[in-house]
């Protein structure tokens, strides 16, 4: 297996509550690493005996107030920011819809979570970055979905994550000549409380059946390719959209 070592480095995890967000909060923390962690929801058990080397923050993260002091805070106490990885998300099925017949207050909140916190994130943890005089890596978490039109739409979703990856671009070009890269992840098909509909052993069965390498993803897939763009093995890497599918877009 794979070993990282990110100790002495600062990382910055949100949607570090549950899903994706929990499993690279743990691996950082596991690699070494000093994190904060932002979510709306409680510090989840798996998260607990880390010490000082874990600052959990709840909060909203669309909420640039929130975002500013909770990232200052440590990023001050720390002296710098190496890392960050917004994760943190929303896939409302029941809200989510067309953008033909969508309530526009649920499309406004879907993008304020999926996109603004990320736009928040990044322009608090890069004067950070830029402090430690050694550059930096975020990871920004979008979907393979944006990549297709889907007879059952999340219209809001599906833009929101097209965003996502159109800002980390455009961050990959911005903070290149400073040793900042940025780079997405676009997850296929996993297994975390968004995806509660895959409730029974038939239903994910089926899941599994469709992806090319037989399995549904899973928060550890996801953590591991995350440690992997923001470590130095992944030093000449940036701008890049990563397809972590199990070989999903081959069927779309």
């Amino acid at each position: 297996m794979i070993q990282f070592d990110f100790s002495g480095r600062h990382a910055v995890v949100t949607g570090a509550g549950g899903g994706m967000g929990e499993a690279i909060a743990g691996a950082l923390l596991k690699a070494g690493a000093r994190v904060t962690a932002l979510d709306l929801k409680p510090k989840p058990e798996s998260l607990a005996g880390h010490g000082d080397r874990l600052t959990y923050c709840e909060g909203d993260i669309s909420d640039d107030a929130f975002v500013a002091a909770a990232i200052d805070a440590t990023g001050a106490e720390v002296g710098g920011i190496d890392y960050l990885a917004n994760v943190a998300g929303v896939l409302w099925f029941d809200r989510d819809r067309s953008a033909l017949e969508i309530d526009l207050e649920v499309w406004d909140r879907v993008f304020a979570i999926n996109l603004r916190a990320m736009v928040l994130t990044a322009r608090h943890a890069v004067p950070w970055m830029r402090k430690t005089g050694r550059g930096g890596a975020m990871v920004h978490f979008s979907t393979v979905q944006w990549y297709r039109g889907d007879p059952n739409p999340q219209d809001a979703y599906q833009a929101s994550k097209a965003g996502v990856c159109a800002l980390s671009k455009s961050l990959a070009m911005q903070l290149a000549g400073e040793a900042i890269r940025s780079n997405a992840i676009c997850p296929g098909m996993a297994l975390t409380p968004l995806q509660a509909r895959w409730d029974s052993e038939e239903a994910r069965a089926a899941v599994a059946a469709y992806a090319p390498l037989g399995r549904i993803g899973t928060p550890q897939d996801m953590a591991n390719a995350t440690l992997f763009l923001l470590s130095d093995a992944a030093g000449y890497i940036t701008g890049i959209e990563l397809a972590v599918d199990g070989g999903l877009l081959m069927r779309m």
